[in-house]
C-alpha cells in the first residue's frame, strides 16, 4: 500500500514556531525526503468556526495568512494539495455518516477536548461542532485515504478516535480504510514547544507566540521578555534548566553550527548549559545567542513572505486548484463508501 499523507492547521491566525517545530518542519521533511503516494495539506476553516462561528472575518481572513507561511516556509504546491476544507463538500457528508459510529459520551472522554472545552470556558455552551470535531477530522482523513498523519502529542487522541471508527465502519459494513499512523516528532519539546510565558504551549489564543511573520524587532522584544529563571538574579547566580524557556527552545532550533558562528567559545549547547547551571552567565547572553539562531530561521521565510504578498492572486489560484483536486479525490472515496454501507440508491 502506498503512504498518502494528510495534516492542516486551523485558519484563526498566522503560524508561529511551535507549528514550525511541532508540524511545519516535519510536512516539509515529508515532502523532500518521504515516499507517498499523494500528499494533501488543509486549511481547515469550517474546524475554525466551530469555536469562531460569531467571527467569520477572522476565518477568512487568515486563510489566505495561512496559506502564505505554508509556501514561505517551503511548502511546495507542485508536490502537496493544498486546498481549502469548506470547498470539499464530500467531507461534510462523510462526517454525517461517522457521527453514528461514536457516542458522545466517547467524544467527552477525548482528553484534547475535554482541555480546549476547559481552556474555552464553554462548560454549558459547548457548541455541538466543536465536541465533534474529532468525527470531523475523522472524515477529513479517511475521505482521502490517508494513513499517514503528522501531529503533535495534543492529537493523539484525535487519531485515536479516527482509528475507532475505522475499525467500527470496517466491522458494519466492508473492509475499505485501514488504520492510520501518527507522525510525531522525535524530540518533545518540538512535539509541544512551551510559550513565551512559561505556562502553556505556544499558541495564538494564549498570546505567548513567536510568529514566522514577525520581523527582526519584534522577535528580539519576544525573546528578550521570555520566562527564564526567576532564581537567576545575578549573572554569577547558579541557575535552572528546567522550565526554563530560553534554553527549551536553544533545545529545539540550536545546533553546533549555532556555536560556531554566535557563541564560540563553546562548542554545543551542553556546554552553555554547564556554564549557566553553575553560574557566571547571564540571561541576556543567552537570550541575545537565541535571537540570532530565530532570526536565521525567519529570515529566508520573511523574504519569501514578501514576494507572495506582491502576488496573492497566485496564492488564491493555489488554493482552488488544491480544492478543486481534492474534492475529485474525495468524491470517488465517498462513491466507495456509500457502495459499502448499501445506500447508492439509483433512480430506476
Amino acid at each position: 500500500m502506498k503512504n498518502i499523507i494528510l495534516t492542516g492547521d486551523r485558519p484563526t491566525g498566522n503560524l508561529h514556531l511551535g507549528h514550525y517545530v511541532g508540524s511545519l518542519k516535519t510536512r516539509i521533511e515529508m515532502q523532500n525526503n518521504f515516499e507517498y503516494d499523494k500528499y494533501f495539506i488543509m486549511i481547515a476553516d469550517t474546524q475554525a468556526l466551530t469555536d469562531n462561528a460569531h467571527d467569520i472575518n477572522k476565518i477568512r481572513n487568515n486563510i489566505i495568512q495561512v496559506a502564505i507561511d505554508y509556501l514561505s516556509a517551503g511548502i511546495d504546491p507542485n508536490k502537496v494539495c493544498i486546498f481549502i476544507q469548506s470547498m470539499v463538500p464530500e467531507l461534510f457528508e462523510l462526517t454525517a455518516y461517522f457521527m453514528n459510529l461514536v457516542t458522545v459520551s466517547r467524544l467527552q472522554r477525548n482528553p484534547t477536548i475535554k482541555e480546549e472545552i476547559k481552556q474555552r470556558g464553554f462548560s454549558t455552551s459547548l457548541p455541538i461542532g466543536f465536541l465533534n470535531y474529532p468525527v470531523s477530522q475523522a472524515a477529513d482523513i479517511l475521505a482521502f485515504n490517508a494513513n499517514v498523519v503528522p501531529v503533535g502529542e495534543d492529537q493523539l487522541p484525535v487519531i485515536e478516535v479516527t482509528n475507532e471508527i475505522v475499525k467500527s465502519f470496517n466491522s458494519s459494513y466492508s473492509q475499505i480504510f485501514n488504520e492510520v499512523k501518527p507522525f510525531v516528532p522525535k524530540s518533545k519539546v518540538c512535539a509541544r514547544l512551551p510559550g513565551l510565558d512559561g505556562k502553556v504551549k505556544m499558541s495564538k489564543s494564549a498570546g505567548n507566540a513567536i510568529y514566522l511573520c514577525d520581523d527582526e524587532k519584534t522577535v528580539k522584544e519576544k525573546i528578550m521578555s521570555a520566562y527564564t529563571d526567576p532564581t537567576h538574579i545575578k549573572v554569577s547566580d547558579p541557575g535552572k534548566i528546567e522550565g526554563n524557556i530560553v534554553f527549551s527552545y536553544l533545545d529545539a532550533f540550536a545546533n553546533d553550527e549555532h556555536f560556531k558562528k554566535y557563541l564560540p567559545e563553546y562548542k554545543n549547547l551542553d556546554e552553555l548549559k554547564s556554564h549557566y547551571k553553575r553560574g557566571g552567565l547571564g540571561d541576556v547572553k543567552v537570550k541575545l545567542f537565541l535571537n540570532n539562531i530565530i532570526n536565521d530561521l525567519l529570515t529566508p521565510i520573511r523574504n519569501k513572505r514578501k514576494e507572495l504578498e506582491q502576488n496573492i492572486d497566485s496564492v488564491y489560484e493555489i488554493l482552488f486548484n488544491g480544492s478543486e483536486k481534492a474534492s475529485k479525490f474525495a468524491k470517488e472515496n465517498l462513491k466507495n463508501v456509500k457502495k459499502a454501507m448499501g445506500i447508492n440508491y439509483k433512480i430506476l
